[in-house]
């Protein structure tokens, strides 16, 4: 694979925005026992992961149709 296409590709990666998510004591609680029950390494990871997942569940549903 040519180097500077990796390159791009890695800078493309990158995360530069910031969202803040404030969660109220029973979601932490709930999200706390995911963890420890599914040994989960990072919460950042697993939110980014569940969050994309719904978007992305929702634009695919509403996608634009013809008729």
């Amino acid at each position: 694979m040519d180097p500077s296409f990796l390159d791009k590709q890695k800078e493309s990666m990158l995360r530069r925005n910031r969202q803040v998510l404030l969660l109220n004591d029973n979601e932490k609680a709930a999200v706390d026992e995911f963890c420890r029950r599914y040994k989960v390494q990072s919460r950042a990871s697993l939110l980014r992961e569940m969050i994309m997942e719904k978007v992305l569940e929702g634009l695919n549903e509403s996608h634009p149709t013809l008729f």
